[in-house]
């Protein structure tokens, strides 16, 4: 008897750990993928960088806002949530004041437009802020650093 209950307590004892290393794995390939999504965006953190290369995450942060199902409001804005929106800000210079500009800004008026005028024009990533909930990329902002 004392065999029976011991080998069901092995048993179950075994099925409970593999349960808790299958979440861990798990859990450790969600953080591995969140890290190397953030890296993406990360890499322009402090940087230098042109107009292109600005409108070139604009289109990967829409891409990925389309791909997670981000609901638009009635301006056609993405609606921030609390896990895996983003949102591309640019401080831009117009006759030497700043003036704050959405992503969704730039695709309305139009990329042509914006590549024509902006394209050798530099920019630099002054912040990145993260979701509390899943630590995934929230808003980056890009500053114009000359007119």
């Amino acid at each position: 008897m004392i065999k029976k209950l011991t080998f069901i307590f092995v048993i179950i004892f075994l099925m409970i750990l593999l349960v808790v290393y299958a979440s861990y794995k798990m859990n450790l390939q969600n953080l591995q993928q969140i890290s190397e999504e953030n890296a993406y965006y990360e890499a322009y953190l402090n940087k230098q960088v042109f107009g292109t290369d600005v409108l070139t995450v604009i289109n990967k942060a829409t891409n990925e806002n389309v791909k997670n199902d981000i609901l638009k409001d009635e301006k056609g804005f993405f609606i921030e949530n609390d896990t895996n929106s983003i949102k591309i800000e640019l401080n831009m210079l117009n006759n030497g004041e700043k003036a704050t500009y959405q992503m969704e800004t730039i695709q309305t008026v139009g990329t042509k437009g914006f590549i024509k005028n902006f394209n050798l024009i530099y920019f630099k990533c002054t912040q990145i802020e993260y979701h509390d909930k899943t630590k995934k990329v929230k808003k980056v902002v890009f500053e114009q650093l000359e007119e």
